[in-house]
């Protein structure tokens, strides 16, 4: 006997043939070798099998009714929704013309009738190690694709909060940036940092602070939407990209976000809190912003006059209350120096 495997059970033969003592005769001796099988009467009936329910191997004759099997072949290797079924001819033409139509139609051996039954069971064998050795490369295939899919999220992801890591927040930036300058869309910027976090650390512990710091993730992924993205930049402190946003459309998302986190209640192991949040918000297309790194460094600056003066408030990189602040009309675009903006923010 030829099992397949010991987890699936024997090998299943669909036998296609409008000869019922030629389908008799081979269902005896294939079940007598320990294979399952399957019958058709006609090419149709056939492929009606194969759709409801692939079989392991074909055993096709080619001179039938309805669909002949040169066309049940074509059919069945042209469907890319079926798995690799191996197809064996039978023909009572032992002409090489016949076996040429027969494998270039997808046929995968062929045999002449009258049938040896050695050779076929020899021949049966040979293709279902073929489809064996097969389905073994696809499996490890899928199971490579994971691991490459698992080990591309752990690159691109924080492990504390799930958001985006810097390092494909920024690529992400990037990404939107060129398309922006490209089709002239705006692109907003908005960083986001949480007041006072490190009295969180020292009151309550490092657990309390990172569930803190997981609950502030929710928030932000709640908040935006399918087409914006959201990192965690560094320690405390979020960056979120709006595409297609002008500034006030911006400025008045970073205001309710503020809100949301101005009223949340973080829960943790032993203890609750309230904490408020900074932010700072910069839009590209705009005269002070000549590049990638520029807008980034508009968005913190502006995040730094926020917590400088009083936290828990959003500041436009140009705004009046952010030029009186640096002390000047224009920020200095390209170089990112407007109120010291190095952002490390308390």
């Amino acid at each position: 006997m030829v099992p397949r495997d010991a987890r699936d059970g024997p090998a299943r033969i669909l036998i296609v043939d409008d000869h019922e003592d030629n389908v008799e005769l081979l269902r005896a001796r294939l079940e007598a070798r320990g294979y399952e099988t399957d019958t058709a009467a006609d090419g149709q009936q056939a492929l009606e099998h194969v759709r409801a329910a692939p079989p392991d191997l074909i055993l096709l004759d080619v001179m039938m009714p309805k669909v002949d099997g040169i066309e049940v072949a074509k059919r069945v290797k042209s469907d890319s929704t079926l798995p690799f079924i191996p197809i064996i001819m039978q023909t009572a033409l032992d002409s090489t013309e016949s076996k040429v139509e027969g494998l270039d139609a997808g046929a995968d051996d062929y045999i002449t009738k009258p049938i040896n039954f050695a050779e076929l069971e020899a021949r049966v064998r040979s293709l279902l190690r073929i489809k064996a050795l097969q389905e073994e490369v696809e499996r490890q295939k899928s199971s490579l694709e994971q691991l490459n899919e698992r080990l591309l999220r752990i690159s691109q992801t924080d492990g504390l909060t799930g958001l985006f890591n810097r390092r494909h927040i920024e690529e992400e930036l990037q990404h939107m940036y060129q398309h922006s300058a490209r089709l002239a869309e705006p692109l907003s910027v908005v960083m986001v940092d949480l007041d006072k976090f490190k009295s969180v650390n020292d009151t309550y512990g490092h657990q309390a602070g990172d569930e803190v710091l997981r609950q502030l993730a929710e928030i932000l992924t709640k908040a935006i939407r399918e087409i914006d993205r959201v990192g965690r930049y560094g320690g405390e402190e979020f960056m979120l990209l709006l595409p297609g946003t002008m500034a006030e459309e911006a400025v008045t998302f970073a205001e309710r976000v503020r809100q949301n986190l101005e009223s949340h209640t973080f829960t943790f192991e032993g203890g609750s809190l309230q904490r408020t949040g900074s932010f700072g918000v910069a839009t590209f297309p705009h005269t002070r912003i000549k590049n990638c790194d520029s807008l980034v460094r508009a968005a913190d600056d502006a995040l730094y006059v926020a917590k400088e003066t009083g936290r828990n408030k959003v500041v436009r990189f140009d705004s009046d209350e952010f030029n009186a602040h640096t002390g000047t009309d224009d920020i200095h675009g390209t170089d990112g120096q407007a109120g010291g903006g190095d952002g490390a923010h308390a």
